[in-house]
């Protein structure tokens, strides 16, 4: 009999350890737990080509309008290449007018999704228009809207006796020598085939000093993504309900022994003013 209690006894305990093992390592799991929070806009994603346009636009408008002509029909590779290859072919495009010192620059505006916010701003002023439907890009000419490139001469004819519409600071103008002419604003997802089409044309008469052209992005069909944001600090506050009895008499003696200590830390060129006494004569 004793045998056996020994052995039941061993069990018991190799029991008991092992219980009180699992618990550590649950105890140790639910210590590692951590909380991980994303910041998303209320915006949905902008494209990176527009992104990488916007930060050509702030180096110099000579260089928006190159790096616009390289990127014509960029966004038709969008749809082979994974989303890694066509970022690569960006910063690629964008390597022609910049140093690496830039390219290194636009890659952390990436990341931070800095133009974001900009291309927003043109998507809405184009929702405030409003667009044309079932347009994939559209040109406004004082006031006039169209979609169809062979109406912009038409509507060319009567634009001066039309409101001239009011230009922002951030519009992309086309380079020309006068200012004084009908305004084109053009309304395209930089990158697609109708984009180029309407360029193609606009750029022409703007080279003949024909018509003040102006690009505003917009996308007919945002991304069903969330844009989410980096950069920003996200703080998580928790405050415990639990009431616990404290002892008055302690916390005022730790007060008053650091008043005391902060007192005696107060030297100003080798005098404790805290201990100096004043003599009165």
């Amino acid at each position: 009999m004793a045998p056996a209690k020994a052995t039941n006894v061993v069990q018991l305990l190799l029991g008991s350890t092992a219980l009180w093992l699992s618990q550590l390592g649950a105890g140790t799991v639910a210590a590692s737990k951590s909380v991980t929070a994303h910041l998303a806009a209320k915006w949905p994603e902008t494209l990176l080509l527009l992104e990488a346009s916007e930060f050509m636009a702030e180096e110099s408008n000579e260089k928006f309008w190159q790096f616009l002509e390289t990127v014509q029909e960029l966004a038709i590779y969008k749809q082979t290449e994974s989303d890694y290859s066509y970022y690569n072919l960006i910063l690629k495009k964008a390597g022609q007018f910049l140093d690496n010192l830039h390219i290194n620059l636009l890659k952390f505006a990436f990341s931070i999704r800095a133009y974001s916010p900009a291309i927003q701003m043109f998507q809405q002023i184009a929702a405030d228009e409003p667009p044309p439907d079932g347009c994939n890009a559209f040109v406004v000419i004082h006031k006039k809207h169209t979609c169809k490139i062979n109406e912009i001469k038409k509507l060319l004819k009567k634009a001066a006796s039309r409101t001239r519409p009011y230009l922002f600071k951030g519009d992309h103008k086309f380079p020309t020598n006068k200012e004084n002419l009908p305004v084109v604003i053009l309304y395209a997802e930089m990158g697609t085939r109708t984009f180029s089409a309407f360029h193609k044309v606009l750029s022409a008469k703007a080279q003949n000093e024909e018509i003040l052209y102006v690009l505003r992005h917009y996308i007919q069909k945002p991304s069903s993504r969330k844009m989410y944001l980096s950069g920003y600090g996200v703080e998580l506050a928790i405050k415990s309900t639990e009431y616990k009895a404290l002892d008055d008499t302690q916390v005022t003696t730790v007060t008053n022994t650091t008043v005391e200590d902060e007192t005696e830390a107060n030297e100003v060129q080798g005098f404790l003013f805290g201990k100096l006494n004043l003599l009165v004569y």
